[in-house]
């Protein structure tokens, strides 16, 4: 392990990290009615499962940033992969729903450090014209694991059972924190002043409470005190932090200034639109299906699979066109596109074909993709190392919080428009009207997109560094 490049370890371990992360976050999904009978729960009981670990991930995202810079990233993230290593053997391991609902917490806490301060350990290896190239690499895990975890959890809750949708985790993860700790260099950038404890007072429940309303709110109703008191206590609390970080002397707990950058702020503002924009349709279009065709719930989560593949496809179009083209020119084409095809997705008639559906759902990969890899590349260019965590931290939060938004405005057009038709039977056109929803959303990023810089990150004038050469052409 001590032969391999250090740029190449970081590669790994964060690929490795970040696939176990991605495909966590949706492959519990298929197996939660066979988790409800085998301990003999109720399936809303065990809905909690999911919810468990959105809450918690949610949860430690705004210290995230604050952990990395002051204890070192490599040690932060490290330690975090080796506790969700440790809680996905528990949760394989529980015996109760308790205990596997507080595995899921633990497992939780840990992944929601994972993402922001590994983003921020490749980001610190790797110069942002060298970050272009890192496309092929942020795909795998954001694209592709997400899209492969509902038919992998189907497949091994059939034919093992639930208890290995955790244990797959445990030999990744372990082989991942052996090579990290032998072949990743320690970054230490160091905070200045005490820990803000207001600011985390502030900001962590409010993110809890505010994930836990939408995650709730369209099962259980936005006016059920549980999910009305914590949406409006988390917006109340999220009001209160926000005042606070602008006005913290010192280290704030998360950075807002950072948004003073005007290709941060437009690419966080567009990681919110973007994401609210692709998991809506995810979470709608799979019901529409079956709405239209009467098919099955495998049968609907495979119709939107053609998308992770346009993903991948589309980290070989960044590769070639953002250095000749610039983040605008790239960005604000691909959104209209994406646009277009959102909207396609809604017209009568579409859904009832399999193959057009197919053929949508790879285009929606390929030019929100296109779009999303763009965005998260040139958003970070002019952030100065020493502040890579904390805008990294304040960058995985948005795009969070703009997923969940994404699935609840969905869930609210559906329900405001009437799921039910004629005899009780499911009418295809709430799901479009919701649909047609997530096309606004990606077309309002579109004016975003114009915010971005013309121009590519480009490559320092000289090199004096040859080892950190020969490990970027080796990775």
């Amino acid at each position: 392990m001590r032969g391999i490049p250090t740029r190449v370890a970081v590669v790994i371990v964060y690929t490795a990290a970040m696939c176990m992360n991605g495909l966590d976050s949706t492959i519990v999904n298929p197996a939660l009615l066979t988790i409800a009978r085998d301990f003999g729960e109720p399936v809303s009981a065990a809905n909690t499962v999911e919810v468990a670990f959105l809450v918690a991930l949610a949860v430690a995202l705004p210290v995230a940033g604050w952990l990395g810079d002051r204890f070192g990233t490599k040690k932060v993230f490290l330690g975090a992969l080796a506790v969700f290593t440790a809680a996905s053997a528990a949760c394989g391991l529980a015996q109760d729903l308790p205990a596997l609902v507080l595995a899921r917490v633990v497992q939780g806490i840990a992944g929601g450090l994972l993402t922001p301060v590994g983003m921020a350990l490749l980001f610190r290896t790797f110069a942002p014209h060298e970050r272009v190239k890192l496309s092929k690499v942020l795909i795998v895990p954001t694209a592709l694991m997400p899209a492969l975890g509902p038919p992998l959890g189907g497949f091994l809750t059939e034919h093992l059972s639930w208890h290995w949708l955790f244990f797959v985790n445990v030999p990744i993860g372990t082989a991942a924190v052996l090579l990290g700790l032998f072949g990743v260099r320690e970054q230490v950038e160091g905070t200045d002043g005490p820990f803000d404890a207001t600011g985390f007072v502030l900001a962590t429940p409010a993110l809890g409470l505010l994930t836990y309303a939408l995650g709730f709110g369209p099962s259980h109703g936005w006016t059920s005190p549980a999910v009305a008191v914590s949406g409006l206590l988390g917006l109340a609390l999220l009001g209160a932090a926000v005042l606070h970080l602008l006005r913290a002397a010192g280290s704030p707990l998360l950075e807002l200034k950072l948004l003073g950058d005007r290709a941060f702020a437009s690419a966080t503002v567009l990681a919110l639109l973007t994401s609210a924009g692709l998991m809506g349709v995810l979470f709608a279009f799979p019901l529409l299906y079956q709405a239209a065709l009467g098919a099955s719930a495998l049968d609907a989560g495979l119709s939107v699979f053609p998308e992770a593949v346009g993903l991948m496809l589309a980290s070989q179009a960044v590769d070639r066109l953002l250095p000749k083209l610039g983040p605008r020119l790239l960005t604000a084409p691909a959104l209209v596109l994406a646009t277009a095809v959102f909207a396609t997705l809604a017209v009568p008639g579409v859904a009832e074909n399999a193959w057009a559906v197919r053929a949508l759902m790879f285009c929606v990969g390929l030019v929100l993709g296109t779009a999303v890899l763009t965005v998260q590349i040139a958003g970070f260019a002019d952030v100065p190392p020493p502040a890579m965590g904390q805008a990294m931290g304040l960058f995985t939060i948005v795009r969070t919080l703009g997923g969940a938004l994404g699935i609840a405005a969905v869930a609210a057009v559906i329900a405001a428009a009437g799921e039910s038709g004629p005899h009780g039977a499911a009418a295809p056109g709430p799901y479009r009207a919701a649909i047609l929803t997530t096309a606004g959303l990606v077309a309002l990023g579109t004016l975003w997109a114009l915010r971005l810089p013309r121009e590519a990150p480009a490559p320092p004038p000289f090199d004096d560094e040859p080892e950190a050469r020969q490990e970027s052409a080796a990775a």
